[in-house]
């Protein structure tokens, strides 16, 4: 299928000037959107956060952090909100690789074009 990235703003709720602009792999193996857990202080406190475990490709089990609320903008589509995890992950060529996962795509009404590799807009949320 190949590599989809896309440009991502993400923003802490509650104090709107905490904020990260990144690129995303979109992932639908993955769930959420997850950030590396370097950049957790960049959109500063969080009201609510939790620690979850999750499984990797590779089968190995990180621990990593869920904390919210956040805005999350895929460019070129409107905002949403939910949480972001954030893991241990370390730079490639010093550059990390978050994760757009398959729930924040489904609540922005997000599909993957295979062929065109790319995002498409869905006309309807889908309830079935």
């Amino acid at each position: 299928m190949g590599r989809i990235v896309v440009q991502v703003m993400i923003s802490n709720v509650l104090e709107p000037s905490f904020q990260i602009r990144c690129d995303a792999l979109v992932d639908t193996g993955t769930g959420g959107l997850v950030l590396p857990e370097a950049w957790k202080e960049r959109l500063g406190p969080f009201p609510a956060s939790r620690r979850v475990e999750m499984e990797t490709a590779a089968q190995r089990v990180v621990t990593g952090e869920a904390c919210g609320p956040v805005r999350i903008q895929i460019e070129g589509f409107e905002p949403v909100f939910n949480e972001v995890i954030f893991i241990p992950m370390e730079p490639t060529d010093g550059r990390y690789e978050p994760l757009l996962g398959y729930i924040i795509l489904e609540q922005s009404r997000l599909a993957v074009d295979p062929v065109g590799h790319r995002l498409v807009r869905l006309k309807y949320m889908d309830l079935k």
